[in-house]
């Protein structure tokens, strides 16, 4: 009977691991994207964190379970314990949550404070979310009057399956939100209609943009390069279709950025 129970713990572990094993060489395309922020990266770490947590609680828990199912079981002449109260147990079972909750707590709590930290920004740019595109205006810095709207430059063609998709289908615009690397970007968001959500998980960004009121929201890119977002609200019938791509560039670029962008509009 022993020989039995552990071919069938061996098979079952097989069907659990197999999946896993599988998926391994994927991890890294399926997990969240390589931060570009401290912010992002706190993100990442507690994400990755509180995974591990309840990796070992599901463990611990399953594990225990089924050990009882399979050693304790009835035609090993094991009988039901009977008790009905035990002080210790209780104790342990209300302070374990406890210290879990406080473990995970804490790092939660530091990360979201330095997301709502939008104090000092070197430039900020207003966000208006309509239907179904953005709009950017540059507020203060070195681009200061600049504004454009965003729309979705993925072909009409690819999204009725007329068409190949692209490599970036259905995450590209005809105008890229430009900043320079290295400087902190204050986002104020807001809508023109209903409820839209600027978001951009590589910058750890992600802030409601709601008529009437403004939010912020900030990041600091560390290195240069595109990140896309999306609205994440749903926001309508093309909600799928009103992407948003940072660009971020190197100052002496940004500032040719700029000045091109200062020059059509005077023109």
């Amino acid at each position: 009977m022993g020989s039995k129970v552990t071919t069938i713990l061996v098979w079952v572990s097989a069907l659990f691991m197999y999946p896993s094993l599988a998926a391994a060489e994927k991890l890294s395309t399926i997990n969240l994207p390589a931060p570009n922020t401290a912010v992002a990266s706190e993100m990442y770490d507690l994400h990755m964190y509180v995974m591990y947590i309840c990796v070992v609680i599901f463990i611990g828990v399953f594990g225990t379970m089924f050990y009882s199912v399979v050693v304790h079981r009835k035609s090993k002449g094991y009988k039901a314990a009977n008790f009905h109260h035990s002080t210790t147990v209780e104790i342990i079972w209300t302070a374990v949550p406890i210290f879990i909750l406080i473990g995970m707590g804490y790092p939660a709590t530091k990360t979201v404070v330095d997301m709502k930290d939008t104090s000092a920004p070197e430039i900020t740019i207003k966000a208006t979310g309509y239907q179904w595109m953005w709009g950017y205006d540059y507020l203060t810095g070195e681009g200061e009057g600049i504004s454009f709207y965003s729309r979705s430059s993925t072909p009409r063609e690819q999204i009725r399956n007329e068409a190949p998709k692209g490599e970036h289908y259905i995450l590209e615009v005809d105008n890229n939100v430009v900043v320079p690397v290295g400087k902190k970007i204050r986002i104020l968001t807001t809508a023109n209609d209903v409820i839209h959500a600027w978001s951009v998980q590589q910058l750890g960004v992600k802030q409601d943009a709601i008529p009437g009121y403004i939010r912020d929201t900030w990041f600091k890119a560390e290195k240069p390069g595109i990140y896309r977002g999306v609205c994440s609200e749903l926001c309508g019938k093309e909600h799928a279709y009103m992407p948003i791509v940072v660009e971020v560039m190197e100052q002496e670029k940004y500032t040719q950025w700029v000045a091109a962008q200062q020059a059509a509009a005077d023109g």
